[in-house]
């Protein structure tokens, strides 16, 4: 069954995924938004730390899926 997994993701000084801690899994949508919002507020990370939520089915999709490069959108003249 499909989770939502808050995991907190540590980048290189290139920007790519150096490590990922799994902080806990939920099954309703509302309390892992909560859960990561939670942690957020608390502070203490670093310039290349950051918590991120996703929706997976398992633990290895999710971190998957969190290391994998996407491309950045290219900006329109009227966007900028």
């Amino acid at each position: 069954m499909p989770k939502y997994f808050v995991y907190k993701i540590t980048r290189s000084s290139t920007g790519a995924v150096n490590g990922l801690e799994l902080l806990d899994a939920f099954d309703a949508y509302r309390a892992a938004r909560d859960f990561a919002r939670a942690r957020r507020a608390e502070g203490g990370l670093d310039a290349r730390q950051e918590i991120k939520m996703i929706f997976a089915k398992d633990e290895t999709e999710a971190e998957m899926r969190l290391r994998e490069r996407r491309e950045r959108p290219i900006l329109r003249e009227w966007e900028k």
